[in-house]
């Protein structure tokens, strides 16, 4: 099967950029309720996921440099990322998204030249497990 049947394309992903403040991206996530979004860099390249953890730890461990009121006077390129959310190309099989659905909430999938086309959201490929799961049940009875 092929992943562009289950892509959430661009248009309709929430991103945030890598020139972005920390205050833009803490307000985006928060007005869409999103705990991780995809980041972007020059070119429309993928350059990572952000998640409220890497922005609550860098606050932290700035020593009380960096607080909301003054977010935004500091970048999203300067926050450590503690996770390495991979993405596939679009041209991956089946095997190499599930295999990184297990870890990671959605799958970032680029095209040939590393651009940002998308995401793969987990509870999509869940859904395609469970098409064969069911079908397998119904079959051994």
């Amino acid at each position: 099967m092929n992943i562009a049947f289950f892509l959430l394309p661009k248009q309709e992903v929430v991103t945030v950029t890598t020139d972005s403040t920390l205050r833009q991206t803490l307000e985006k996530m928060e007005f869409h309720r999103y705990t991780a979004v995809p980041i972007l860099g020059k070119e429309g390249k993928y350059a990572g996921t952000v998640t409220e953890g890497d922005l609550l730890w860098h606050m932290k461990n700035s020593n009380g440099k960096i607080n909301f009121e003054n977010a935004s006077k500091f970048l999203l390129k300067d926050v450590p990322l503690k996770m390495n959310n991979k993405p596939v190309s679009i041209d991956a099989n089946m095997e190499d998204l599930i295999n990184l659905a297990k870890v990671q909430n959605f799958v970032p999938v680029v095209d040939d030249m590393n651009r940002f086309i998308g995401i793969v959201r987990r509870s999509q490929i869940i859904e395609y497990c469970e098409k064969f799961v069911f079908k397998e049940s119904i079959n051994s009875l």
